[in-house]
Order: C-alpha cells, then sequence, then structure tokens
C-alpha cells in the first residue's frame, strides 16, 4: 500500500513538472518566435534540449523548498498531493486563458496552505517564504527589466552606428539563438529543481532517504525527461500573449530580454532563490520593449500583474481545500 501511494505521489509529481513545461515553454521561446529568429518548432526543440541539460545543474533551490519551506514533521503524503493537486489546477486554469502565471509560486504556495493546513499557522517557515519567495518575486521582474533595458540600449546604439545594420541584425537574429539556450538552461536548472524537491520530501517522508538535501539522479533524470516531454508539447497561447501582446519586439529587443532573464534566472539559481521565469521573461519584456518606438501593451502587463499577486494566496486556499477535502475522506 505504501509503495503504491508513493507511485501516485510521484506520478502526479511527474504530471507537475511535465504541465510545468508546457506551461513555461512560452516564457522562453516567446521572444525568439516574435523576432522571427527561430520557427515555434526550432525554439521550442531547442528550449526542451536545454531544459533538460539545466535539470542536471545545481541543488540549491531544492534544498530551500525542501528543507527550508515546511517543518519537516508537516510533510505528509496528503501534503503533497494536496499542494500538486491545487498547483496543477492553478496552472491549467491560467493555461486555458492564456495568462502567463508562476508555476513557480503555484506550487510554493499551494505548498504552505497544505502545511498549514494540517499543522497550523507555524507549520510555515515564514522567513524563508518571505527572503526567498516573496522578495525575489517582487524584485525579480524589477532587475529584469532595469537589466534588459540596459542591454537593448547598447545594442540598439551598436546598430546606429553600424555601416551595415542588416548584417548586424541577422548577426543578432544568431545571437538570440545563444540568448535561448541560456534561458532555457537556466529555467530547467530552476524549475526542475523544486519539482525534484517534491519528490524527495516524498521518499523522507516514506523512510527511503535520510537527508531531503540528497537528490538521487534517477530523481533528477526523470524530472529533466518530463520537463522536456512537456516543452515538446508547447504552449501556443502564452505565446501569443507574450511575444505579441506586451510588445512588438525586434531581434535587439528580444535578445535583450533573454539575455537579461536567462542571466537572472541561472543567479538565482546559484543563490538557491526559487524565482518564477515568467516574471523575469515578462520583466525583461517589458524592459526591452519601453525603448524607440517599439511599446508596452501596458493594459496587458496589468492583466499580468493581478494573475501574478493572486497566484500566492490562490494557490493557497485552494490546496488547504484539497486538503481538508482529502482528509475527510482518507484521513491521514
Amino acid at each position: 500500500m505504501e509503495f503504491l501511494l508513493l507511485a501516485v505521489i510521484i506520478f502526479i509529481a511527474l504530471l507537475f513538472v511535465f504541465i510545468n513545461g508546457f506551461h513555461d515553454t512560452a516564457n522562453v521561446v516567446a521572444t525568439t518566435i516574435a523576432t522571427r529568429s527561430l520557427s515555434p518548432y526550432q525554439a521550442i526543440t531547442l528550449a526542451a534540449v536545454f531544459n533538460f541539460i539545466g535539470a542536471f545543474f545545481g541543488t540549491g533551490v531544492a534544498a530551500t523548498i525542501s528543507q527550508g519551506l515546511l517543518d519537516a514533521s508537516m510533510v505528509t503524503h496528503l501534503v503533497l498531493i494536496s499542494a500538486l493537486l491545487a498547483a496543477i489546477i492553478w496552472n491549467l486554469i491560467t493555461w486555458m486563458f492564456g495568462i502567463p502565471s508562476s508555476s513557480s509560486h503555484a506550487l510554493i504556495g499551494a505548498l504552505a496552505g497544505a502545511g498549514i493546513a494540517t499543522g497550523g499557522v507555524h507549520a510555515v517557515n515564514y522567513t524563508t517564504l518571505v527572503d526567498k519567495v516573496i522578495l525575489p518575486m517582487v524584485l525579480s521582474p524589477i532587475i529584469a527589466f532595469v537589466l534588459s533595458l540596459i542591454i537593448v540600449l547598447v545594442v540598439m546604439h551598436t546598430l546606429q552606428n553600424n555601416a551595415r545594420p542588416r548584417k548586424a541584425n541577422n548577426f543578432i537574429r544568431e545571437l538570440q539563438v545563444l540568448s535561448t539556450s541560456l534561458l532555457s538552461f537556466s529555467h530547467g536548472s530552476n524549475d526542475a529543481q523544486k519539482n525534484m524537491s517534491i519528490i524527495v520530501m516524498a521518499l523522507f517522508s516514506f523512510g527511503l532517504v535520510s537527508n531531503v538535501t540528497h537528490i538521487p539522479f534517477w530523481v533528477t533524470a526523470v524530472c529533466g525527461v518530463a520537463m522536456a516531454a512537456g516543452t515538446l508539447s508547447g504552449g501556443m497561447k502564452i505565446i501569443k500573449t507574450l511575444s505579441t501582446r506586451v510588445a512588438k519586439l525586434r531581434p535587439a529587443n528580444g535578445f535583450a530580454a533573454e539575455l537579461s532573464s536567462g542571466a537572472l534566472i541561472f543567479a538565482a539559481s546559484h543563490f538557491g532563490l526559487p524565482v518564477s521565469t515568467t516574471q523575469a521573461v515578462s520583466g525583461s519584456i517589458m524592459g526591452a520593449g519601453s525603448t524607440g518606438n517599439v511599446g508596452v501593451n501596458w493594459s496587458v502587463v496589468r492583466q499580468m500583474v493581478t494573475a501574478w499577486t493572486l497566484t500566492l494566496p490562490s494557490c493557497m486556499l485552494l490546496s488547504a481545500g484539497v486538503y481538508k477535502l482529502l482528509h475527510l475522506f482518507f484521513g491521514g
């Protein structure tokens, strides 16, 4: 029975990784598709490959979630299942409406909500929640905006002073392949670790690992494969929102957006911060689109910010509700 329950948790966790992959595909490839540097098929395939590779680098984000967010005694099978189901439901709802919300904050909010439902308000480490989730949630799009704005201004200045602007512009398109690869790698590293932490917590709760900071190789591998498979499934509704509705982008703008967000997420992974790829990319697109005559659709931005703001508390409430329902029927 315990083996079956563990298998169910791992299956749901991998389902979330898969949905995370296709939900967040848009964040990684939207700018490259918008600038026509790569076709949708080429961009999504490239993203899938580097998402998979990125999954094998780093464990800091996984450690933050697995040992820093909840009291270890509160991590039960019902908590994990409730959190995963709530995060999946939220991701599917936002995907259906083409809203680029954060899979990361959906999962973290859901974990916190399920933890509170089983152990009360003291089950959550609020220092970790504020310092490593809420503050980065607020700061990451702002930092991405500024970085992207600086990069695009430098690139555009270089293009204006170039005697052969068409050739230089084509070179920027080629550079976007590299910036897309960086962003995909960073996304794989940061997001895959969040999902690995759930499986490791499940293994720990069943006594199959002695330390929640140790991630078995097979966990990394299956999470990488699931994320790559989800990425290949795409998320064209959200791609349309990010690539055309937020801002009309040129190659220089797209390159700046990808480079700034990729670098930011890579740095966050290094410091064990579970940041949102959605917010980093959206902030960088806004920064890149704020220059020249490109322009930002601020009404769409307001809708996105509303979704970001609602994700954490909504998933906390949703997860708590799912936990109470499951506890009513199954106990434990």
